[in-house]
């Protein structure tokens, strides 16, 4: 499975979608970034394309607007949908307050234990 990398473009324009939110972080991921909330990723960077976790139904009005799986090809990840590639940054910009609401209402994630 081959893991695209980022242009720096890319990283800077997922970047400037990021909410400007406290409890939201930005970490490195594989190469490319994530957000998170109470540890949980809401918008994803892989490659060029911008996922969004979405309740289902927003999920399938993306993808039936142009967007689509997101993720390596052979391995999508559940319940994430890439955003349409022509999507405007104020269209994006809504999305990604709903995803911020959605992903930040579940449960706060429980970092794993390492091993000694």
């Amino acid at each position: 499975m081959e893991i695209p990398k980022p242009s720096e473009e890319d990283k800077a324009r997922f970047r400037s979608l990021v909410p400007d939110d406290p409890r939201v972080e930005v970490k490195p991921m594989f190469g490319n970034l994530g957000a998170f909330v109470n540890g949980n990723m809401f918008m994803g960077l892989f490659g060029s394309d911008i996922g969004l976790k979405l309740p289902a139904e927003q999920a399938e009005h993306v993808a039936e607007s142009g967007g689509g799986p997101f993720g390596p090809a052979e391995r999508p990840m559940a319940g994430y949908v890439s955003l349409p590639a022509a999507i405007t940054d104020p269209e994006a910009t809504s999305l990604i307050t709903e995803s911020l609401c959605y992903v930040g209402a579940l449960p706060p994630k429980i970092p794993k234990q390492r091993k000694k």
